[in-house]
């Protein structure tokens, strides 16, 4: 199955009910740790691996990183 092309990043805040900040990301030619495509935003400051059952693994793309708990990925058409 071919990987998709775009994935909507939905960061959930915990902190303040019903909020979310949502990021674009496109694939990219590299693979993550689990074997799985690896989708950038423009900037390529977020990062995350997006399996086949659009489970995101969030990738450092430099130090002192720490990402949200509650993230999910979106198809994009």
């Amino acid at each position: 199955m071919r990987s998709r092309e775009r994935y909507e990043l939905i960061f959930v805040n915990a902190t303040v009910p019903d909020t979310e900040d949502v990021v674009v990301v496109h694939r990219t030619d590299s693979s993550g740790p689990g074997g799985h495509p690896v989708y950038a935003d423009d900037t390529g400051i977020v990062r995350a691996e997006i399996s086949d059952r659009d489970e995101v693994r969030m990738i450092a793309s430099g130090g002192h990183q720490v990402h949200a708990a509650a993230v999910s990925a979106r198809p994009v058409s």
